[in-house]
C-alpha cells in the first residue's frame, strides 16, 4: 500500500481513522478516572497517555473536541484539578474497553463496566483497583491544538502506587508483562507486553552492532 496525500485524505472516513490511529503501533492503554463537585466518579478510557518529563514529573494526554460530545473527564479535570492514570491490566481489556461508550454524565463508568473504585488520601479523584500501576495527577496546564482542536491536557505525578515489588526492578525500569499491561492499537485491538531486552546505555565509543 502506498498513498499520497490525496488519497489519504479521500480514503473511507472509518478505514481512514483505523488506519491513522494504527500507523503509530501500540500504545499504552489506561483508564482516566474523575470526580466531579458533587462526588460523581467517571472513568475513561484512553491510548494517548505519553511521557512529557521527569524533573518535574509531568505526564499529558489528548482529549478530543467538545463541542458536539461532552467530554465529561475534562469537565471534571477543570472542576477539581484531579484524576488518576490507572494502567489498564490483560484480564480485564473488555471491561475497560466498556469504558468508551457515551454514557449519561449521572452513570458511573466504574459501576457500568463492573470495575472498582479505590480512593487514596493524597488524591481526591478515584484509582481502578484491578491496576496495578496506579497514578495520582494533579493538572498543571492545558494546550490547545488548533490543528484539530483537540487539547493536550498536562499533570503532574503526585502519587504513585505500584502494587507488586516485582514491578520495577533496582534501577527503576518497570517492567510491564509483570505488571500485565495491556497495549492498544488503533480504536480496538489490545496486546499484551514481553519484556524482549533491557540494554545498556548507548555510548559512541562502544558500539556493536549485529550483522544484518
Amino acid at each position: 500500500m502506498k498513498l499520497n496525500k490525496q488519497e489519504i485524505d479521500t480514503l473511507e472516513f472509518k478505514f481512514k481513522i483505523n488506519l491513522i490511529n494504527s500507523i503509530t503501533g501500540i500504545k499504552p492503554g489506561n483508564l482516566i478516572g474523575t470526580v466531579d463537585k458533587e462526588g460523581n466518579e467517571n472513568l475513561a478510557i484512553f491510548s494517548s497517555v505519553f511521557h512529557l518529563g521527569s524533573n518535574p514529573p509531568l505526564i499529558a494526554f489528548v482529549t478530543r473536541p467538545s463541542q458536539e460530545v461532552p467530554r465529561h473527564t475534562l469537565q471534571n479535570i477543570l472542576e477539581t484539578s484531579s484524576y488518576t492514570i490507572n494502567h489498564v491490566v490483560t484480564d480485564k481489556i473488555i471491561n475497560a474497553h466498556l469504558t468508551s461508550a457515551k454514557f449519561d454524565k449521572g452513570i458511573s463508568e466504574f459501576d457500568a463496566c463492573n470495575l472498582t473504585p479505590e480512593y487514596h488520601p493524597e488524591i481526591k479523584a478515584p484509582f481502578v483497583k484491578e491496576s496495578k500501576i496506579q497514578i495520582g495527577m494533579t493538572l498543571e496546564d492545558i494546550m490547545d491544538v488548533k490543528a484539530n482542536k483537540t487539547k493536550i491536557v498536562i499533570g503532574r505525578v503526585n502519587f504513585l502506587h505500584i502494587k507488586e515489588e516485582k514491578i520495577v526492578d533496582e534501577q527503576g525500569n518497570i517492567n510491564l508483562s509483570e505488571a500485565e499491561s495491556a497495549g492498544i492499537s488503533g480504536l480496538r485491538s489490545y496486546y499484551s507486553f514481553q519484556n524482549l531486552a533491557t540494554l545498556p546505555i548507548a555510548q559512541t565509543d562502544n558500539i556493536v552492532v549485529s550483522e544484518k
